[in-house]
């Protein structure tokens, strides 16, 4: 009996130090006497998104305002390859993205309205009445459906993507995700601001429309899994005290 009351001793130590280390892939956990944001959540953005460094961009550009492009639309006549959509560019550290005919020009911190303005204005050394068509190729959101590992990287092909439209293409919630815990992290005047969003309930339909930005991080926080996080981590302990009291109990029975 005091053998058995020595092992069932050990074996509660280890489960105690294994279950100290469980769900460590848990992020962004809350603190304490802290919270995320969960009204005056913003459904759209309050500014247009402003290119920035790292960014990669493309541009069409017609000449004479735009009339090639409107009959190539039409089917009377059809884009020349200076017209079409073509490489994408870098918008470099110091905010330069270098384009042909025009060299480097200044795009950091413009909207995609003023940089097709300021293109415009560029080009029509070289062309008559240039219309440019400015577009940010790399835009994207990161999802992390609540499984507790899986990950993806949403490309933003469509300026107005809701949080629905970007969970569906991260393929939902996942089955361990919290649906009345998502935290949609977003940088706000270069400071992280964490927004909290239920979507359990039909009163989760008033931020199904909510408009994702470039760069929002969308977690769904996973439920702990326990019972699998403690076997996982005594297993291996509990297998080694079993094979030392086994040994023990030998080495006495011989005696």
């Amino acid at each position: 009996m005091k053998q058995l009351g020595i092992f069932i001793a050990l074996c509660l130590t280890a489960l105690y130090l294994g279950s100290c280390d469980i769900n460590r892939n848990l992020m962004f956990k809350t603190p304490k006497g802290e919270f995320a944001i969960t009204d005056s959540i913003p459904m759209s953005p309050a500014t247009d998104y402003q290119i920035s460094v790292d960014d990669k961009i493309s541009f069409a550009l017609s000449t004479n305002e735009g009339t090639k492009l409107i009959e190539s639309m039409s089917g009377v006549t059809e884009y020349t390859d200076r017209e079409k959509e073509g490489r994408e560019y870098l918008v470099l550290k110091s905010g330069i993205v270098e384009l042909p005919v025009i060299g480097e020009v200044y795009v950091a911190g413009l909207t995609i309205k003023q940089c097709e303005d300021t293109l415009e204005h560029l080009f029509s050394a070289q062309y008559r009445n240039p219309f440019v068509q400015v577009k940010v190729t790399n835009q994207r959101v990161i999802v992390f459906p609540g499984g507790g590992s899986a990950a993806k990287v949403i490309p933003l092909v469509n300026a107005n993507t809701t949080i629905m439209e970007a969970l569906a293409e991260a393929g939902g919630i996942a089955d361990r995700g919290r649906a009345a815990n998502i935290k949609l992290i977003r940088k706000e005047n270069g400071v992280r601001k964490v927004y909290l969003i239920d979507l359990s309930t039909i009163e989760g339909l008033k931020f199904v429309d909510m408009v994702v930005q470039a760069n929002d991080y969308i977690y769904v926080e996973p439920n702990p899994d326990v019972v699998r996080g403690v076997v996982a981590e005594i297993a291996p302990v509990l297998s080694t005290l079993s094979s030392v009291f086994i040994i023990i109990t030998v080495i006495r029975n011989l005696k």
